[in-house]
């Protein structure tokens, strides 16, 4: 690409968490999470631990390749050739800074950024745009951001189908007590000082899926809180679970709203430890599938792009060459 048609072009900087590629990354990317401190010998065991039960590695690096190739497939339906798509991750490569590198080598000079977590809050998406507005102003690369899509309609549709679906699949029988869960990943409580919009984000997207869905009692909660000595939001999924037994519920279905595919997070900390604690209770239990490259969300991601883009730089982005 030449630098002229690098000026005519939009990127689109998607960004995610980032996953080890192997065993042999586990100690490296635990790090890097832990802001540069190696962590001790028992909690780098325990996190082998939790890949080694979920086969050895976790599937997000796939997962998300995949959904970056949806979304920009859904751009390139929007407007041909307009849009640069790359992907950027928070703890491994490519990093948000090398992605980012890759779209000025390439001579783009504006740039879309999506995080794919639909919920804002400054320690989770504002900690991506920060880093990669940062790096952008640093290469003379001008850069907006979608922040929030949590009440996308898209989302709230696709999310309220994969409920109905769940619920029919677990409650014993009609009457029976099945109770919804909205779940996203918990942050330490001192955002809750800062005003932060997080939790009501979550509120909001849980009571438009329960109401599409038609689920008649729900409730949110927390899981995956980080192991650090700092108190986080709960409640957690497993405070959750003994709750409804001891409320008399027959079933579970947990909808992992905050998160977007299949990796450490929902295939352990769902799949494994909260489904064999509903299994101790005597709850019936199931999980919504992972949204993955759902072709719905992802177009629906490609719109919220481009009009933000067209927005921006309405004499550059969206139409033909």
């Amino acid at each position: 690409m030449s630098d002229a048609d690098g000026a005519r072009t939009t990127g689109v900087l998607v960004m995610a968490y980032g996953t080890p590629a192997g065993p042999d990354e586990v100690l490296d990317y635990y790090t890097d999470i832990r802001r540069g401190r190696p962590p001790s010998d028992a909690q780098l065991a325990d996190l082998v631990r939790r890949y080694d039960a979920i086969g050895g590695v976790s599937p997000l690096a796939e997962r998300t390749a995949a959904q970056v190739a949806a979304i920009a497939a859904a751009l390139d339906r929007l407007a041909p050739g307009r849009y640069r798509v790359v992907h950027g991750a928070k703890h491994a490569r490519p990093t948000i800074e090398d992605a980012l590198d890759e779209l000025a080598h390439a001579g783009v000079e504006r740039c879309v950024g999506l995080v794919l977590a639909p919920h804002y809050s400054a320690l989770s998406v504002g900690e991506y745009v920060g880093r990669a507005r940062r790096h952008a102003d640093g290469l003379g690369v001008a850069s907006v951001f979608v922040e929030r899509w949590g009440a996308e309609p898209a989302l709230v549709e696709v999310l309220a189908e994969r409920v109905r679906s769940t619920i029919d699949s677990v409650a014993p029988g009609p009457g029976a007590r099945c109770e919804l869960v909205v779940t996203a990943h918990s942050l330490p409580v001192r955002i809750l000082e800062m005003g932060d919009p997080y939790p009501d984000e979550l509120r909001e997207t849980a009571e438009l899926v329960a109401a599409g869905a038609g689920a008649t009692s729900f409730r949110t909660g927390w899981q995956s809180a980080g192991r650090t000595s700092e108190p986080w939001l709960g409640p957690d999924i497993l405070e959750v679970l003994r709750e409804l037994a001891a409320e008399g519920a027959e079933a579970v279905v947990v909808c992992p709203a905050g998160f977007t595919s299949d990796h450490l997070e929902v295939l352990y900390d769902l799949d494994v430890d909260a489904s064999a604690l509903a299994s101790e209770l005597g709850l019936r239990f199931a999980r919504t599938p992972s949204l993955d490259d759902e072709p719905r969300v992802a177009a629906a991601l490609a719109r919220r792009v481009a009009d933000l883009a067209r927005t921006t730089w309405p004499e550059i982005a969206g139409g033909s060459r």
